[in-house]
């Protein structure tokens, strides 16, 4: 086995040729095979030994992604090989498959060209196929495809080889579909995956073999012999005419790009600012020789360093000493040391290029998605998960003298993964931690307890939901405590299409910049007088300026913009978030002394007229719902639709194929919080297989809003009667 070291002083000889770079990750649904896959391409490495790899699961290298055999973070490794006569680097990431943990797939995406696509024939296209997917080709990374445990077919199906014939065409079929259907407009047919031209790789990670076009032709072997050496279970054999390491290294290096051949199209939608400027030629062209930009797509605690910002760099050379400027942080920042990630370790070198992934110390105050630069550049667009936190547990120290400690750890898991949502209520003194899902929340306290060593107690699941109105309020009057200053809104809901692209991270959070802007509010159904006058977007709602000469008006736009924002946080009606709200101020009249314009008089004068127009305009609640994909026996199949429907479940649809059947529901959340495993596995004797995923917000049926309005006020310190609007009105 080759010392890390080693192979760290080899990337380091590589990294500076652009051609012979790949930046990839692996992506799959939970439990396809990616980290066993890895461990393949880590043992040619020279990292790990052949014969452990399958069963090492080497980049699960924290404790609990071991007890759990399950990745739950993003893992970062840098490897050498020789191709061919030529010295390659492959800067790989092993990326988690479970639907809690997408937000670590989502920032990974930012950081490489290309993905290889681990699907399970048996299984076939699972919603976090697709999801991972769709994600990787948002940013502009082109795909191949490793159909692993294809040995399943054979050996659990039964199938004839024409029947596994068929069964992988249609596959890569479904596959091909959806790289169509989500590919960047010019691509998808460019990015079609195929068995002719090596994009798609057959084997089996954990025994250690695959078949290409290219393996076929190299050792003379075909698929009837796979075939009947996979029916002799004859393993030594298949590693030898058929090896892993070899099929799927030769696949990502002739058929994933560079960053010399990625970097033009990718930064065209990746960066919003001028490419035909200085630093926009820099990263087009991948120039090591211009000044640093890069983008911080990952953070790691060391316990001796602190946060380490893993980055990928677009153009320069960065090296201890380089003065970046990070988003957010008024002065520069020298990056004291320079290193590449070997899996858990980290490896010190001297520099490194445009187009690698480097791990930078000494950069303070970053966040996912911050661009480091040594220009004051445009920054890059937001790195937006597709999925929202829904479930919420409140969380505290069992000894008051470890709060500290505690704060000190939700700020770094919540640094670390951006799907983490900490708050403070105010009036209990809990923190309010908001996750994915159970498994999401339940990896947090675990990491609390373990890894910074804090006795926590926690409460019951508690679920997200959201207020929104239905209706209309007009010239809804607002006023200083002191009556010197009023303001008069109008309270509408936000039209749909531009809240989607709110959501879809289309348009920003805050004040719109620039035509583009507008062009899209208007696309979207904005009338175009309010979409030039929307001075802040927040989280899904809109303030617009609709007055005319109003005196003073600019003087007092900040702490309206803040009254707004205060009031979308913390709705009127059960003290949730809000979305899809449009509030327009059309006239005031404003105190012309200073005195009388400060926060202490702004800030209600705003925030009072909104809760009472929001009330006035039909106020209800919105429930996070989930979609369930329940793979069962058919013999099960009545009775899992009737325990879908018992909780307030939809029923999408059904599949059917032999003796199994799929059935796709939309549940609410609050419906499958507690008591769902135990349940589905009673009713089916423990033999289904069910997968959620995220599917947004829909309106709670008015019979249930009443009682959960009332339980969400009580459990918040409230009183359980919702207010007035005559209560905001005096």
């Amino acid at each position: 086995m080759v010392r890390k070291e080693f192979v760290a002083e080899e990337v380091a000889k590589i990294m500076h040729n652009k051609e012979r770079i790949r930046n990839v990750a692996i992506i799959a649904h939970v439990h396809h095979g990616k980290t066993t896959l890895t461990d393949s391409l880590l043992a040619r490495a020279g990292i790990i030994s052949k014969s452990v790899a399958g069963d090492a699961l080497y980049t699960n290298y924290e404790a609990i992604e071991k007890d759990r055999r399950m990745t739950i973070k993003s893992a970062d490794i840098s490897l050498s090989f020789n191709y061919n006569g030529q010295d390659f680097i492959i800067n790989l990431i092993d990326t988690p498959g479970h639907v809690d943990f997408g937000g670590h797939v989502t920032r990974s995406m930012r950081a490489v060209d290309g993905v290889v696509l681990v699907v399970d024939p048996v299984e076939g296209i699972m919603p976090q196929t697709e999801t991972v997917l769709r994600q990787a080709l948002q940013e502009r990374a082109k795909p191949v495809l490793f159909v692993n445990k294809t040995d399943r077919l054979l050996n659990e199906l039964r199938l004839t080889q024409e029947q596994t014939f068929e069964r992988l065409l249609k596959l890569i079929g479904d596959v091909n579909t959806l790289i169509k259907r989500f590919a960047p407009e010019g691509y998808g047919e460019k990015w079609q995956v195929s068995v002719e031209n090596g994009s798609v790789c057959f084997g089996s990670a954990y025994k250690k073999w695959a078949i290409s076009t290219r393996i076929m032709s190299k050792y003379k072997v075909t698929f009837k012999d796979i075939f009947k050496l996979t029916q002799e279970q004859n393993e030594a054999k298949l590693q030898e005419v058929a090896p892993i390491d070899e099929a799927t290294l030769s696949m990502m290096i002739e058929h994933l790009p560079n960053p010399k051949e990625a970097q033009p199209y990718r930064i065209q939608k990746l960066w919003k600012g001028d490419l035909e400027s200085e630093n926009g030629k820099a990263m087009v062209n991948v120039d090591p020789n211009a000044k640093v930009n890069a983008v911080i797509f990952g953070i790691a605690n060391d316990p001796h360093s602190g946060e380490i910002a893993i980055g990928r760099i677009f153009s320069g050379t960065v090296k201890k000493g380089t003065l970046l400027h990070t988003t957010g942080v008024l002065e520069p920042q020298r990056v004291q040391q320079v290193g590449i990630y070997m899996g858990p370790e980290r490896v010190t070198v001297e520099q490194i290029s445009a187009g690698n992934i480097a791990a930078l110390v000494g950069l303070k105050n970053i966040s996912i998605g911050d661009t480091a630069s040594e220009d004051d550049i445009e920054p890059f667009e937001q790195i937006k998960h597709y999925s929202q936190p829904v479930v919420t547990k409140a969380i505290e120290a069992k000894d008051t003298r470890d709060l500290m400690k505690l704060i000190e750890a939700l700020r770094q898991l919540s640094k670390e993964d951006q799907t983490i949502l900490v708050e403070l209520n105010q009036e209990t003194g809990e923190h309010l931690v908001s996750g994915m899902g159970e498994l999401h929340l339940e990896i947090i306290e675990t990491h609390i307890r373990d890894d910074y060593k804090v006795p926590i107690t926690t409460s019951e699941p508690i679920v997200v939901y959201r207020e929104t109105i239905e209706g209309e309020a007009k010239d809804v009057e607002g006023k200083t405590p002191n009556r010197h200053t009023r303001f008069y809104i109008d309270v509408k809901p936000l039209e749909p299409g531009v809240l989607e692209l709110i959501e879809n991270g289309t348009i920003k959070n805050g004040k719109p910049k620039g035509k583009q802007y507008w062009e899209d509010l208007i696309k979207a159904g904005m009338v175009r007088d309010e979409a030039r006058g929307v001075v802040d977007i927040a989280n899904g709602n809109v303030l617009i300026n609709a007055t005319h000469g109003v005196q003073y008006l600019d003087e007092v736009m900040e702490l309206l913009i803040q009254g707004f924002e205060d009031a979308m946080h913390d709705g009127p009606l059960a003290r949730e978030k809000c979305s899809g709200v449009k509030v327009l101020i059309k006239d005031a009249t404003i105190h012309e002394d200073p005195v009388h314009r400060g926060p202490a008089q702004i800030l209600p004068a705003i925030r009072r007229p909104i809760y009472a127009g929001m009330l006035m305009s039909n106020v209800s609640l919105l429930e996070p719902k989930q979609k369930f994909t329940i793979n069962i026996p058919q013999e099960y199949m009545s009775d899992i639709i009737t325990f879908v429907q018992g909780k307030r479940g939809q029923v999408v649809e059904i599949q059917q194929e032999a003796e199994q059947a799929t059935i796709i529901a939309k549940m609410p959340v609050s419906e499958v919080i507690k008591g769902f495993s135990n349940e589905i596995r009673g009713l089916t004797a423990g033999k289904a297989i069910w997968y959620p995923e995220y599917a947004g917000y829909e309106k709670l049926p008015k019979d249930l809003q009443e009682k959960i309005v009332r339980e969400i006020r009580k459990r918040k310190g409230q009183t359980p009667e919702p207010p007035t609007p005559q209560q905001f009105m005096d």
